[in-house]
């Protein structure tokens, strides 16, 4: 049975594009056909993460909303280069795994198009159902823009499961409680959160308690902010080129929790 995923943050910078791809490549890893949408139009960027390059774009996401082609078009398949970029690790995808990427376009004019004209967010469901069908997708992930608009309320409105990324900072605190009521609204089926970029000299058990007890919500992990993701700098999936670190672990629990219920 196929499942879709939304990963969203209310404010950018908490690391919500990392994650989604880490997710996509654990999964894959895991000999699952994975499909990640970039529908943050707006500000594009997690096909940075998957050595995708403008050039190589043959369709995005925009050329679908506008009726130029099928959304599978838009589909490309980063397996390879997701491998590549594993340096060989053991954290290379093996036979059976795939990653397609539905990027959005990073031409200044079919953004300023987007913020313009707008599109019929109505196709997006569409799109959504027909990648599943088409590419045969164990899994969707897909990577939100940033606030509450009307796609990502689609998003979330048609997913089997809400990973909510926040920071253990005030203001990320005050918007994630917006996210999390916005969702129980929707009727989100399974809903976690995911705490990022948590300094060190913090007691994990107490952040994790906090946030449990603040929105009453299932904390899938608390991760550390880790000099060597900040190295790697989106040249590569953290998961991949550090298959055993403790970060990825917890990211593989969080993996299984999204796909459990």
């Amino acid at each position: 049975m196929s499942k879709i995923i939304s990963v969203h943050s209310f404010r950018g910078g908490t690391g919500k594009s990392n994650t989604t791809a880490n997710l996509a490549a654990i999964y894959a890893s895991q000999k699952m056909r994975v499909g990640v949408i970039d529908t943050d139009i707006n500000s594009p960027g997690i096909h940075v993460l998957f050595g995708l390059h403008e050039d190589d774009m043959r369709y995005s996401l925009n050329d679908y909303l506008w009726g130029k082609c099928e959304i599978e078009k838009a589909a490309h398949d980063v397996t390879e280069n997701l491998n590549s970029k594993s340096q060989g690790g053991a954290g290379a995808i093996p036979p059976g795994g795939k990653v397609y990427l539905i990027p959005s376009s990073i031409k200044v004019g079919e953004i300023a198009r987007i913020l313009r004209e707008g599109y019929d967010v109505g196709l997006l469901n569409d799109g959504f159902q027909s990648l599943v069908r088409e590419l045969k997708l164990d899994i969707l992930l897909i990577d939100t823009h940033p606030g509450l608009n009307e796609e990502t309320l689609l998003s979330v409105a048609i997913s089997d499961a809400l990973a909510i990324i926040m920071r253990p900072d005030q203001q990320d605190y005050q918007g994630t409680g917006v996210t999390v009521e916005v969702a129980r609204k929707l009727d989100v089926p399974l809903m976690l959160l995911i705490v990022n970029k948590t300094p060190t000299s913090f007691d994990f058990d107490e952040v994790r308690k906090r946030v449990e007890s603040t929105y009453n919500c299932g904390v899938g992990a608390v991760l550390p902010h880790s000099d060597e993701m900040m190295i790697l700098a989106s040249a590569g999936v953290f998961a991949l080129r550090y298959p055993n670190h403790p970060i990825t672990q917890k990211l593989v629990a969080v993996a299984k929790a999204l796909i459990s219920g």
